[in-house]
């Protein structure tokens, strides 16, 4: 990460990766978003007792778009960050879940054509998962949706201090025990 990029870029992105470890609750766009569908709070675990508590966005008992939770579009995420195809291993260690549950992760998104599965060119054996446009799209939006949260909290803040703490959330990001 270099420190010339925007702040609220970086801020947002820190607090995406600190959510994504899952021992925070969901931030304040969680449930807002149609791609983002858990409710703010806590993590979703599939059970009867969660239907319906999606947020505005969640539609029919089994979410929107990305089905419930925000495991789906942190697959997507995921995805986009590592910049190219990836093994349902890596973004299973990338997620921090475990290979039946990545599998299962994918398989939604391939089926919704928001990822694809590819051969990899070095071992015809293996499969990647790559992103889509459409996987893409989804993520543009989420990110954008999560940065006009962070630019809107920080209205207060000096250019100084926006610096400092998209410095220091980076570092707390990067020192985060896995």
């Amino acid at each position: 990460m270099t420190e010339s990029r925007d702040p609220v870029a970086q801020i947002a992105e820190a607090l995406a990766r600190l959510r994504g470890l899952g021992r925070f609750g969901g931030p304040p766009w969680a449930g807002r978003s149609p791609w983002d569908v858990q409710s703010r709070g806590g993590h979703h675990h599939g059970g009867p007792e969660h239907r319906g508590h999606g947020g505005p966005f969640a539609g029919p008992p089994h979410g929107g778009p990305l089905g419930r939770g925000v495991a789906r579009l942190r697959l997507l995420e995921e995805l986009a960050r590592a910049g190219g195809p990836q093994t349902v291993g890596a973004l299973a260690e990338a997620l921090g879940v475990d290979q039946p549950r990545a599998s299962r992760l994918v398989q939604a998104a391939v089926q919704m054509g928001l990822a694809r599965r590819e051969a990899d060119p070095s071992d015809a054996r293996r499969t990647l998962v790559a992103l889509t446009d459409q996987g893409r799209a989804i993520v543009d939006r989420s990110r954008g949706a999560r940065s006009d949260a962070v630019s809107r909290a920080l209205d207060g803040f000096s250019a100084d201090e926006r610096a400092q703490l998209a410095s220091l959330l980076t570092r707390l990001a990067d020192a985060w025990p896995r």
